[in-house]
This record gives C-alpha cells, sequence and structure tokens, in this order.
C-alpha cells in the first residue's frame, strides 16, 4: 500500500474532481448526513472553496487512488491571540478505513498547524461517530466543559 498525502490544488482539475467526489462520499455517509450533496453545491463548492483564502485542504491517496479528505479553515483564537485550524470535514471512504488513512491526514494537519505557529486545532464530531476513538487517540480531548455545536441555517443551499 502507497498512502500518499498531498495539499489539494484547486487549479488542477482532477484534484478539484478528487475534493468534490470525497466530499460527497462523506455526505453520503451516515455520519454525514447520508444523502448527496445538492447540485448546486456539486457545481459551486470548488469555486467557493479557492474564493475561501483560509481553506486548506489534504487529500489521501492509495495507491493514487483518492480515499480520504481533510477539508479545513485556518481561524484565529481571540484567547490565545493566534491562528488555529479547525477541521471542518474528514472523511475516509468505506473500503480504505482501518488502514490509518485518518491518522496520517490528521499528521498532516498537525505538522501544518506547528508550521503555522497555530495554537490548536479543533473539530466537531457527532457523539456517535466511531472516528472519536482516532481523535481521543491523537490527543483530542473535550476540556474542562463540554462544548456544543449549534447551528442555524440562514440559507437554502440552492
Amino acid at each position: 500500500m502507497n498512502l500518499n498525502i498531498v495539499q489539494a490544488n484547486l487549479n488542477i482539475k482532477a484534484e478539484a474532481r478528487h475534493v468534490l467526489f470525497l466530499t460527497n462520499t462523506y455526505a453520503l455517509d451516515k455520519m454525514g448526513g447520508g444523502k448527496p450533496l445538492s447540485s448546486y453545491v456539486q457545481e459551486h463548492l470548488i469555486d467557493g472553496l479557492k474564493a475561501a483564502p483560509n481553506s486548506l485542504i489534504y487529500i489521501a491517496y492509495i495507491d493514487n487512488n483518492p480515499v480520504g479528505i481533510a477539508t479545513c479553515f485556518i481561524g484565529y483564537s481571540t484567547f490565545y491571540a493566534k491562528n488555529l485550524i479547525n477541521i471542518h470535514d474528514l472523511s475516509v471512504i468505506p473500503k480504505a478505513r482501518g488502514m490509518g488513512v485518518g491518522k496520517a491526514l490528521i499528521k498532516t494537519v498537525i505538522e501544518k498547524a506547528k508550521e503555522l505557529n497555530c495554537c490548536k486545532i479543533t473539530l466537531e464530531v457527532l457523539e456517535n461517530n466511531p472516528a472519536r476513538n482516532l481523535y481521543e487517540r491523537e490527543g483530542f480531548e473535550y476540556g474542562e466543559q463540554k462544548f456544543l455545536f449549534m447551528t442555524k441555517l440562514v440559507v437554502d443551499e440552492g
């Protein structure tokens, strides 16, 4: 098995297609909502990511086949007065799970956070997501107080 992690260049058509494929595969998974990306999202996602100057996307390949993605955004911590990286999506296609792909993606994000002198890496995870075990093994903690992530949809997705 030849595992390779690359920072996506969305101007390379193949890599943009891989980002769309992997994001849609994640959306189809029960942890991603269990339904495909809407046609609007499929049409606009790559241009939206290109326009977001704080996006940071890694694609995992096994033998040149896309098998995992970490879509991250660089943010800012007011409590530390430093940048942070938020892992917005981390997903591995079902046939590649248990092969170290998720761990390799997390390690890559950690290295980038160190390179950028970030204060921390954040992520959100569903309570019933088995990936929580991976995140805990890689040092992610819940903190002294349990954080709840809330959301309010203000725009129809298309």
